[in-house]
């Protein structure tokens, strides 16, 4: 039986460095981002979608263009509800073969938006990274985003205080080192938690 553990965070709260070090520590990662990245891209089951749905938003090659999709979505919020409407059964389904097709003993969901897409549903627990509200901002900010932007996603992203709640194992993200202690106790935890199964 794999022990399926699901990692989400707000935006900037450091969740893909958290992964790369579960990963670094042995841990089979399923990353819906690149998912959906890859289902974006020419001739994808994801990007025909789009290309029906929303048609201006598709780059000459037949990607989606997600500077596109971002300004669709910002003129008009129902956007994104269609949109996700399309996309979310191609990730569940990439997820569902990725747990097919593993034998390991835990891995890791990385997956943004756990709780708003109640993805939590398909985990055997959840870790929620975390960080100052300071440091956050610093690191979206730093990325080129814009203030807008930043505030938009987090419009859509249930609250840090919300997700930290409901995480069995929190990740604080405010160093390096203080995260990867983390990632090490909850691993610890979770092998000992599988040994007394």
């Amino acid at each position: 039986m794999t022990f399926r553990l699901g990692l989400t965070g707000s935006i900037g709260m450091g969740k893909s460095t958290t992964a790369a070090m579960f990963a670094a520590e042995g841990i089979p990662v399923w990353d819906a981002d690149a998912t959906v990245h890859g289902l974006y891209a020419p001739g994808q089951a994801a990007a025909r979608a789009v290309s029906t749905l929303f048609p201006n938003a598709m780059n000459p090659d037949g990607s989606v263009s997600r500077p596109a999709l971002r300004a669709l979505i910002a003129d008009d919020p129902s956007t994104l509800d269609r949109l996700n409407t399309a996309i979310h059964p191609l990730v569940a389904a990439a997820r569902a073969a990725f747990l097919a097709s593993t034998k390991a003993g835990i891995v890791l969901l990385d997956i943004p938006l756990l709780f708003e897409t109640n993805a939590q549903s398909q985990c055997d627990a959840v870790a929620v990274v975390t960080t100052s509200v300071d440091n956050q901002r610093a690191r979206v900010l730093a990325r080129g985003m814009t203030e807008k932007d930043f505030q938009m996603i987090l419009a859509r992203q249930i609250p840090d205080a919300d997700k930290r709640a409901r995480a069995d194992y929190l990740i604080n993200t405010d160093t390096i080192d203080t995260a990867r202690a983390a990632v090490k106790a909850t691993l610890s935890d979770i092998r000992t938690r599988i040994s007394n199964a």
